[in-house]
């Protein structure tokens, strides 16, 4: 494999700026927090696309947005109104952190999000990457916003194959990416590096080197291996924690229980549960234990949700029982729907929860 020198790697990155804005002004997406790129919506958007798909996050944006029009009102939002809006979103304490970051905005910055890099990572939940997209994308200030896609595109740019987990790699890339930034574009700059990786330079060996604009400038591609990078180290696995659940009602309402305040959903609401695949005689057993018995006990599917490092495996029981134990919350179908946030962890059972109460409406 050829090496290249530094002076090398700086020609291609030099080269990257005046290729790419003129690839971006007719291929960019058009994406609602695109319109009109305020500070506030920038920082929503970017929070809500942590981790998450642009297709997945566009309603939930426009729904947030017209809740929640600005940071005192994010700020000012009670707890079961905010997780209402990010339910199914997933990875809640991105938005708990939001709101513990408007807080401050309005007590620190007198309610004016900072056009300030240093200011913005300051910020609760706000890492290098969001507060560089920020200040690029808002306030046209000339910092990197170096995330995952844009690691990737480097990394395949000049054939590298130092492992794009290393924080010293992310390091030297945001170097890299500062010295090129052109001043009057910074922002359209950096959302056209996440472009390209998010649309062209694809993830898991499948990039559309066709419809690349630096496709004549990339390393990888001319060598034939853009396919084996970028470079990570093997995730740990995951920790694999099995769970039964039980989907109980009473004339018409539904038994949930809050989550710990500490911990995986942290203060999110669930179904009641146990650890383990309960078969039905232990199913009866535990419910008996909450002072609970239940003459017509049905199993419902299994399903499985994946965390970032651990995976539930989980099987439900369900019925109906006489009279509600005080051990539970019991709620609505109506405040289910409109107040109360399941995680998305629980998405198998919605269709049986729906059925049940309406049933006993």
């Amino acid at each position: 494999m050829e090496a290249h020198s530094a002076v090398e790697e700086r020609n291609i990155l030099e080269k990257i700026p005046a290729l790419l804005l003129s690839w971006y002004d007719g291929c960019a997406r058009v994406l609602p927090w695109r319109e009109e790129p305020t500070p506030y919506r920038v920082w929503v958007s970017e929070i809500m696309l942590q981790q998450t798909r642009v297709e997945a996050v566009k309603p939930y944006y426009e729904r947030f947005l017209e809740q929640l029009p600005t940071v005192a009102a994010l700020a000012a939002a009670p707890e079961e109104q905010l997780l209402k809006l990010w339910e199914g979103l997933g990875y809640y304490n991105r938005v708990r952190n939001l709101q513990k970051g408007a807080r401050q905005v309005m007590e620190e910055f007198h309610g004016e999000i900072p056009p300030s890099f240093e200011a913005l990572r300051s910020l609760s939940g706000v890492g290098e990457y969001t507060a560089g997209a920020i200040a690029s994308i808002a306030f046209g200030i000339p910092v990197p916003a170096v995330d995952g896609n844009v690691l990737r595109v480097v990394s395949r740019l000049l054939a590298r194959r130092d492992d794009i987990l290393d924080a010293k790699v992310k390091k030297r890339v945001e170097a890299e990416i500062s010295a090129i930034i052109p001043k009057e574009r910074a922002g359209d700059f950096n959302q056209s590096l996440m472009e390209l990786g998010a649309m062209v330079c694809l993830p898991n060996g499948a990039p559309k080197c066709g419809e690349c604009p630096l496709r004549e400038i990339c390393r990888a591609h001319e060598q034939g291996m853009e396919e084996s990078l970028p470079v990570k180290a093997p995730k740990k696995s995951r920790k694999v924690e099995e769970r039964t659940l039980f989907l109980l009602t009473c004339r018409g309402k539904l038994a949930l229980n809050r989550r710990p305040e500490k911990g995986l959903l942290a203060g999110m609401w669930e179904l009641p549960g146990v650890p383990g695949k309960q078969k039905e005689p232990e199913a009866r057993e535990a419910l008996e234990a909450w002072g609970i018995q239940v003459k017509d006990l049905q199993k419902l599917v299994e399903a499985k949700h994946i965390f970032t490092h651990v995976e539930w495996r989980m099987v439900g029981w369900a019925g109906e029982i006489t009279e509600p134990v005080p051990c539970f919350t019991w709620v609505s179908a109506q405040e289910l729907s409109r107040e109360i946030a399941l995680p998305s962890a629980f998405r198998a059972y919605v269709p049986e929860m729906e059925k049940r109460l309406q049933q006993n409406i």
